[in-house]
């Protein structure tokens, strides 16, 4: 979490995000430990075993994904980047002890389930999501950039 210091407007870290780690699945004992089947289909709450994409991928993801929103990625990536750097280093695990969560920190996390069921793991969900919702609040990127520059936060 990063605040500003209203006397000289300078931006102090105060305390970075926590990355959620992934929950394993339950082990059934039903079943011998070689076999497959029903392995990953059943939606039983746990997080799928899929590495997140690295900070840089999630950036050129939100950056070809901008024009879908109707904004110059030219124009309007340095702000959402100067935003999600700050809210979550662009990390789809990234939890702070509000509950927000991943590259966006909705709050709640489960927010953008609206986008998508993976929202927990995988980025173009979380980012798609983030995007709509600077698009409803904010109108673009760098309105809620001059938002959060205001109010250190969005």
């Amino acid at each position: 979490m990063i605040a500003m210091d209203e006397a000289s407007h300078s931006l102090n870290v105060i305390s970075s995000p926590k990355l959620a780690t992934a929950q394993k699945p339950p082990v059934h004992h039903s079943a011998p430990a070689s076999s497959s089947s029903g392995s990953g289909s059943s939606g039983g709450g746990s997080v799928p075993a899929v590495a997140p994409v690295d900070p840089g991928s999630a950036q050129s993801i939100a950056y070809n994904m901008l024009s879908q929103f109707g904004w110059s990625p030219a124009a309007q990536f340095g702000c959402l980047d100067n935003i999600w750097s700050r809210e979550s280093g662009w990390s789809v695990t990234a939890e702070n002890p509000s509950g927000a969560y991943g590259i966006p920190q909705a709050l709640p996390g489960s927010k953008m389930a609206s986008a998508g069921p993976d929202w927990q793991t995988d980025a173009t969900t979380q980012i798609r999501w983030g995007l709509g919702y600077i698009q409803s609040v904010y109108g673009t990127p760098c309105d809620a950039w001059a938002h959060w520059m205001a109010n250190s936060s969005y």
